[in-house]
């Protein structure tokens, strides 16, 4: 069985925009949730142009300006906010890790642990 990690309370996030988490103590945000009135997803905070690299410019800024696509910002690269797949930029076609999201009855945010740990060193 797979350990549950907590992220957040879904009413912690912003209703619309993104938000970083170190749910494994590692000192920086290892993963970021997206929400905005119909989509809810999180990702592990690495472009896929060049593996250990983190998509904001500063923390919590993973959304261009209109909120419609999430931004790397040492590479330029777009991403589609409900697949991850790069959209514009030097690894066009590529996608961001997923990490699957639970939300339980008292409204928590949890991801399992091994979808973080399997692809986090």
């Amino acid at each position: 069985m797979d350990t549950a990690v907590l992220l957040c309370r879904l009413d912690s996030l912003p209703a619309q925009g993104a938000r970083g988490f170190d749910p494994l103590g590692q000192g920086t945000d290892t993963v970021f949730i997206v929400r905005k009135p119909d989509l809810l997803r999180a990702y592990l905070n690495r472009c896929p142009h060049y593996g250990d690299t983190p998509l904001p410019w500063r923390k919590d800024h993973y959304l261009d300006a209109a909120g419609e696509a999430i931004v790397c910002a040492a590479h330029g690269a777009r991403f589609d906010l409900a697949t991850g797949v790069c959209v514009l930029g030097p690894c066009l076609g590529q996608s961001l890790t997923a990490v699957p999201l639970e939300l339980n009855s008292q409204g928590e945010l949890t991801a399992a642990l091994s979808s973080l740990q399997e692809t986090n060193p």
